[in-house]
């Protein structure tokens, strides 16, 4: 699973660099993200810019890293392609999540 992370000063960024996020790669993803995770940060970014595709078990490994995270430690989605922002959207978890808009930079957010 190719994911990248970055610390900067609005959090942790971490960029999945995988064209997918499905059932094939689900438990994967979780524990890439899991590793990354256990360094502190402010809050974690999650770039989805490079996903093209997400089902129901990417949907569900990202809802349950949110899970993993503290309460005080929230879970923030920037740069969804259309299809992902669609999936986010018809399962209303986009009222569950932060979606930064493409184009804003949520690492430069304090």
């Amino acid at each position: 699973m190719n994911i990248q992370s970055e610390q900067t000063v609005g959090g942790l960024v971490v960029r999945v660099a995988e064209p997918r996020i499905d059932a094939a790669v689900a438990i994967r993803f979780k524990d890439r993200m899991r590793e990354l995770i256990a360094d502190p940060s402010q809050k974690v970014i999650l770039d989805l810019s490079q996903v093209g595709f997400l089902d129901s078990s990417g949907l569900g490994a990202v809802v349950a890293v949110m899970k993993m995270l503290p309460p005080d430690r929230p879970l923030e989605l920037s740069h969804l392609t259309p299809p992902v922002q669609k999936v986010f959207r018809l399962t209303r978890m986009d009222r569950v999540f932060t979606i930064h808009p493409d184009g804003a930079d949520p690492a430069d957010a304090a």
